[in-house]
């Protein structure tokens, strides 16, 4: 019963986390989108309460987004905009914890590391993905209007290629403090 109590308590400090971490993104722009700085806590929670909590996190960020961010999508296509919001937020955590699983026994700087990996590629990758389905006419129109014939270097170039840079660097220089406090969660489960 104690194990559950923490974990129902950590999941909604870490929900609440995402939720504020989020909220405050809105006003950080890297190019034409808000960075993503909720991959954090998103990987803490997969890491210590697993995959499922890693998707459930990952949902708390995907509604978040659709609600604060995705105006610009969902004036073109509703369905593909709520698809493709949640559903790179939940395989993002759910992904993060699956890496971090499969290598934590082994070590887990190295699982961190991974899953920090893991997380900003399946989130981008994801909205890529989205884009490409549900929104490519009205992309196309936003790289003739910045100059490219190609959309799909825009989508890279112009949509995510600084915000996927700054995410992942900060994934990287911080999992050596994500590994601690799973180190001192673990410890306090014991």
């Amino acid at each position: 019963m104690k194990k559950r109590t923490q974990t129902v308590v950590g999941l909604g400090l870490l929900t609440a986390l995402v939720a504020v971490l989020q909220a405050l993104a809105i006003s950080i722009r890297f190019g034409v989108f808000n960075i993503t700085l909720v991959l954090v806590p998103i990987i803490v929670g997969a890491a210590l309460y697993g995959w499922m909590a890693g998707a459930w996190l990952g949902l708390i960020f995907g509604i978040i987004v659709l609600v604060t961010d995705a105006g610009v999508f969902l004036a073109v296509n509703v369905p593909g905009t709520i698809i493709t919001c949640i559903l790179k937020g939940v395989a993002a955590g759910a992904i993060a914890g699956l890496v971090y699983r499969a290598v934590s026994r082994k070590n887990k700087l190295f699982a961190v590391v991974l899953a920090g990996i893991a997380a900003p590629v399946t989130n981008t990758g994801i909205f890529l993905i989205g884009c490409r389905l549900f929104f490519y006419e009205t992309i196309r129109s936003w790289a003739a209007a910045a100059g490219m014939e190609n959309a799909g270097a825009y989508m890279i170039v112009g949509l995510v290629g600084i915000n996927f840079v700054v995410e992942l660097a900060i994934n990287l220089v911080l999992s050596t403090a994500i590994v601690q406090i799973i180190n001192i969660a673990i410890k306090n489960k014991e």
